[in-house]
């Protein structure tokens, strides 16, 4: 019994952290490193996968298909980059919206999202102008479904 609360308390603890980020140390508080940059717009999507998505993808919390796995990735290969990435966006299964992270913009969150299914295999490039107009009208139709649900 108590193994089960501790796991429970464990696996809210994870979920609530997913994405997250601590709010800014006052100034009292501030350290001495400083923060990582912002995400450049080159960047491949590693940097956004370590910050936001390691956490979850990085251990498989809630049946997240863990970085690397390629048979967890295959399904979600098969379906298509802009499919993928605009549900994920949106939120999809145990995962919230734009990874948990409100200040997410969706080019890194793409560039995240292809870099995990090349880990695991997949063939996705860093995506471009096309795809994101792709995943945009993906996020539209996602959004459509998700209202038209009583």
């Amino acid at each position: 019994m108590k193994h089960a609360i501790r796991l429970s308390l464990l696996l809210a603890v994870s979920l609530t952290a997913c994405g997250q980020q601590e709010s800014a140390p006052t100034a009292s508080q501030e350290s001495p490193v400083a923060a990582p940059p912002p995400v450049a717009a080159a960047d491949d999507g590693e940097r956004t996968y370590r910050e936001v998505c390691m956490v979850c993808h990085g251990s498989g919390v809630a049946g997240a298909p863990k970085t690397g796995d390629a048979e967890g990735w295959a399904k979600l290969i098969d379906e298509g980059q802009a499919v993928v990435t605009a549900h994920g966006w949106v939120g999809v299964r145990g995962m919230p919206a734009k990874g948990g992270r409100a200040d997410l913009a969706l080019e890194d969150f793409a560039r995240a999202t292809a870099w995990m299914a090349r880990s695991a295999g997949g063939d996705w490039p860093s995506p471009d102008e096309a795809m994101m107009a792709a995943i945009r009208d993906e996020e539209a139709k996602r959004i459509e479904e998700l209202r038209a649900r009583p």
